[in-house]
């Protein structure tokens, strides 16, 4: 295949993995609006626990089908993935609770500085200029959007902090964990989503009550709450494998910062279903401003040191001329 057929390939592969997971992460951010809106149905970590299970059930079938090979992934690596994983969830629900609405946009904001700076402490990424500027942008628009009022207090700090520290490594070990066992996001899920479903499914009710003060097992159920239960759970599939397939593909601080794309989107789908007072001339102005700043960062990180590994070639280069020189005294005392 020619190298310009394998770049288109690839391009288009790459668009169609975020727009799986652009459609579908919007998709179930809508779903559970409703759900918990409009049916009360307030019991959020149990809902990501059955999501897990969902997403279970679908690795088991494709295991079953042949579409999933056998792999392996160490028990200290899954047990330190978990750990993040559900301190993420659980914290960024706690955060929810505690912070004002204003200071959780900022906790999410400040998760593409934190997957930044892993990246350049474990994997040696060095960034360009135009790369850091165009995170800036995209930081900036986003909290025109979404940051209102903000207020802060000590107990919703540390949760905030939690949430965001667990996220970061979350993803960051989604992309280490492909790399290092050569596993597809299926491989990965298959090993994950059993263990995150049976955690988040003994701990959610609990959390859940002291979060609420209601019982889960005492909610109202009934035909359109469990039609939107199950829809939520399917749609689910798909986000927990799109995920996997971004981060895989990129890293975690594109997915982070691309991701932000699935919050405009979520305002403007929340502005035509819910809230139609929620959209005026300072959302608009966030969003063109994010906007902007993702097509810079796309162009920015694309190009030659935009986003690369740093280099150590000094030592190298001293080794080969040291080899050179040999050679050509080897050649010297040959030709005498």
């Amino acid at each position: 295949m020619a190298p310009g057929s394998k770049a288109d390939k690839k391009a288009t592969v790459d668009a169609a993995a975020w727009m799986f997971n652009v459609v579908t992460s919007v998709g179930i951010i809508i779903v559970n609006k409703a759900l918990m809106a409009t049916y009360g149905f307030s019991f959020a970590t149990t809902l990501t626990g059955l999501h897990f299970a969902t997403t279970t059930l679908m690795t088991l079938v494709l295991r079953c089908l042949g579409y999933i090979q056998p792999s392996h992934l160490p028990f200290t690596e899954l047990l330190k993935f978990i750990l993040f994983a559900n301190f993420s969830i659980v914290g960024m629900n706690v955060s929810l609770m505690w912070n004002s609405v204003g200071f959780y946009q900022i906790a999410k904001l400040s998760m593409i500085p934190v997957a930044c700076l892993l990246e350049v402490v474990f994997d040696k990424i060095r960034y360009s200029r135009d790369t850091k500027l165009s995170i800036g942008l995209v930081l900036v628009g986003v909290g025109v959007c979404t940051v209102t009022d903000v207020s802060v207090n000590t107990k919703g700090f540390v949760a905030a902090f939690v949430a965001v520290w667990s996220t970061a490594l979350q993803q960051y070990y989604v992309h280490y964990l492909q790399r290092k066992y050569s596993l597809t996001s299926f491989n990965l899920l298959g090993h994950t989503a059993p263990a995150q479903a049976a955690t988040l499914l003994i701990v959610g009710p609990f959390l859940d009550f002291w979060l609420t003060e209601k019982r889960v097992d005492m909610y109202d159920y009934n035909v359109v709450s469990l039609m939107f239960i199950t829809l939520s759970c399917t749609i689910a599939i798909g986000t927990n494998l799109s995920q996997f397939i971004c981060i895989g593909r990129f890293t975690a601080v594109s997915f982070q910062v691309l991701g932000h794309m699935k919050t405009i989107l979520v305002l403007i789908m929340g502005f035509f279903f819910f809230d139609r007072d929620g959209l005026n001339l300072h959302v608009v102005l966030g969003m063109i401003i994010a906007v902007l700043g993702m097509i810079w960062y796309g162009n920015a990180s694309s190009k030659p040191g935009g986003k690369e590994k740093k280099s150590y070639s000094l030592p190298t280069t001293r080794q080969q001329k040291h080899g050179d020189d040999s050679d050509s005294d080897e050649k010297s005392r040959l030709k005498a």
